[in-house]
């Protein structure tokens, strides 16, 4: 990690608020409107940002939202940034550093993936389980690798408050891909043997920064397809963007019921 430029990046930040919270989140494709449930925000683009990669995708704003949910603060990236768009492994992982540098303890990361099997539709979310890093590079050197850095008692919490608020939510493994074109079916069935139930381009990496920063981490995705063979159809990025716009109250309404109950039982 850059130290200086993250504290760079910090005093930069602090200038325009307060931006400190103990829960932050990444919003994944066509998930931003979850900012729209803040009171109080205060806002910087990424752009803005020392140091900062800007997204150039489709559905995310890119910005750095500080906000309250209640009375409950949280720190919310508004977007992100993958591999395919040019950047480093570095540059994909600095947001997570500056989010825990702002006090960030708990981070959920969202994203929209495709399913790969046949009984998880298009519209339900699913709590990652299990993260399979197929992108080839890694934040940890050899042999560091955890066997899993999501905590039991953690999602466990994600499912009793999904019974709570009755939104269906389903759990799996999820594969992160580097892109950015959708996976082959022949590699869709290679992930299937795997075991894998979604698959996508971001979330693995920023997962395991977190992790080596002491964050607990959680991780949501939104099935917004099939994957590459699963039906006889072609994929598009207009369907990833039209589910999540289908299933965002929903998944509004967990992370906010799930910010709540974090934050009751860490204070």
């Amino acid at each position: 990690m850059n130290t200086e430029l993250v504290d760079t990046a910090i005093n930069e930040i602090r200038k325009r608020g307060t931006f400190k919270a103990d829960i932050a989140l990444v919003l994944g494709s066509g998930l931003g409107n979850f900012v729209d449930a803040l009171s109080n925000t205060t806002r910087i683009a990424f752009a803005k940002i020392p140091g900062f990669p800007v997204s150039t995708v489709e559905g995310h704003s890119g910005e750095l939202v500080h906000g309250f949910l209640g009375d409950v603060p949280v720190l919310v990236n508004s977007g992100r940034v993958h591999f395919y768009e040019g950047y480093t492994l570095d540059q994909v992982v600095y947001p997570i550093q500056i989010l825990q540098a702002l006090g960030a303890r708990t981070i959920i990361l969202t994203n929209a993936s495709g399913s790969i099997r046949e009984d998880y539709a298009p519209g339900d979310l699913m709590l990652i389980t299990k993260l399979m890093n197929q992108t080839g590079q890694s934040v940890y050197q050899e042999g560091e690798e955890p066997d899993n850095i999501f905590i039991p008692e953690l999602m466990d919490t994600v499912k009793q408050v999904a019974q709570r608020v009755s939104v269906p939510l389903k759990t799996g493994s999820y594969a992160g891909l580097n892109g950015p074109s959708y996976e082959t079916p022949a590699e869709i069935r290679f992930l299937r043997m795997k075991e894998a139930d979604a698959v996508g381009m971001s979330t693995v990496h920023e997962s395991m920064a977190a992790f080596q920063l002491d964050m607990h981490v959680l991780g949501i995705s939104c099935l917004t397809n099939y994957a590459a063979g699963i039906l006889d159809q072609p994929l598009n990025h207009e369907e990833v963007m039209e589910t999540g716009i289908r299933v965002r109250e929903d998944f509004a309404t967990l992370l906010s019921e799930l910010v709540h109950e974090i934050s009751h039982q860490t204070h």
